[in-house]
């Protein structure tokens, strides 16, 4: 089974100017597995990125990674 966490975690750090507010919840229901990114108010921009494109290519990257487990994983960024 795949860690998301670590995946996203890693990342996410190289986003971030503060990368020690880096935080990655993982939560498992029914098939979904929900990856949920905290992170310093001031990097909020940089880890969703313009349009979100920035979050869309994280959310691609980490669905090319569950496509070999089938399992289906979400990935939202929330504020601290």
């Amino acid at each position: 089974m795949p860690d998301y966490c670590r995946l996203v975690e890693g990342i996410v750090k190289q986003l971030v100017t503060v990368s020690d507010a880096v935080s990655v919840t993982e939560e498992r229901d029914s098939g979904t597995v929900r990856v949920k990114v905290s992170v310093d108010p001031q990097d909020l921009g940089r880890v969703i990125g313009r349009r979100g494109v920035t979050v869309n290519a994280i959310r691609t990257v980490v669905k090319a990674a569950s496509m070999k487990s089938g399992e289906r994983v979400k990935v939202d960024v929330v504020e601290q």
